[in-house]
């Protein structure tokens, strides 16, 4: 790079090949879009290399831009480590973004944050339940919760826990439908699940694997917060996994010998920042806190 590169108009380069668009970019640097548009030529312009290929649906990078982004990233990581250790000596300072599934984040993660802001208070923590459209390569969120390893070693994955879910239903509803004796008795049921067209994860399909292929949600809801809601009014059956139905003690389970599903979940970091030191912190967090709880809380 020249002499004399501008580091302003590097930051607009980094957000453009991380979001694809002038607009997101925009969006995330609190500038207009025409201002990103500027600093992208200004950039090229000081390069005398082309960057980005324009296209309808966004910017691509080239391979010229390829090569400046992998020397960036560098050095906004050296920049952020420096910049924490010399603004807060004794801990860290910045904003990380934790994306989980909504079960692990609402009913496992949101009781335990506290603990970490008490131990960093210049840190501030985001959590996003919306993984449907989260993706870590284009930094929509620093470290992700989910349910399956990432292909590929651009990312780093760590298996968190194993957990158990089972069907469940209030005692009202039980007791005023049919009895319930073998899988096979399912079909005649009321389920509350995802919106089948909205399932993004193939672990989140639970109905399939529990009635034979029998039995679908008549009652389809985005939240499983939505669902366990609806069980709880004695209106439906869902799937739950045994931590959150464990918040409801009107819920019973049923069939549990019959009718258990393991699942996993993974905590995943970009492969080229998980050793930085808010990262580092955040997935040594996320570890301490799932392995100081019974392995029941998770099992079942």
């Amino acid at each position: 790079m020249r002499r004399g590169l501008d580091w302003s108009n590097l930051q607009f380069f980094l957000e453009v090949a991380r979001t694809g668009t002038l607009s997101r970019a925009a969006r995330r640097l609190g500038a207009d879009h025409a201002t990103v548009g500027r600093r992208i030529q200004a950039l090229e312009d000081s390069l005398g290399r082309k960057l980005f290929e324009r296209h309808p649906r966004g910017y691509a990078l080239t391979r010229q831009g390829e090569k400046l982004l992998a020397v960036v990233e560098q050095m906004e990581q050296a920049t952020s480590e420096t910049g924490e250790i010399a603004a807060n000596p004794g801990g860290l300072t910045g904003t990380v973004r934790i994306s989980t599934l909504e079960g692990f984040g609402n009913y496992f993660l949101a009781p335990r944050i506290g603990g970490l802001l008490k131990a960093e208070p210049g840190l501030t923590v985001e959590w996003l339940m919306i993984q449907q459209i989260v993706a870590l390569s284009r930094r929509d969120a620093d470290v992700i919760v989910t349910l399956q390893q990432p292909p590929g070693g651009a990312f780093v994955a760590e298996k968190l826990t194993d957990y158990r879910l089972f069907l469940y239903g209030t005692r009202d509803y039980l007791d005023g439908m049919p009895t319930i004796r073998s899988n096979q008795d399912l079909a005649g049921h009321v389920f509350a699940g995802y919106i089948e067209d909205l399932i993004f994860i193939r672990g989140l399909d639970y109905l399939g694997e529990i009635g034979e292929g029998r039995v679908s949600a008549r009652m389809q809801n985005s939240s499983l917060a939505g669902q366990m809601a609806a069980a709880c009014s004695g209106a439906c059956l869902c799937v739950l996994p045994a931590f959150v139905a464990a918040t409801r003690p009107d819920l019973v389970r049923i069939l549990p010998e019959n009718i258990s599903l393991t699942r996993s979940y993974w905590m995943m970091t970009r492969a080229d920042e998980a050793e930085s030191p808010r990262l580092r912190r955040i997935r040594q967090f996320l570890r301490d806190e799932v392995d100081r709880v019974e392995p029941s809380v998770f099992m079942g």
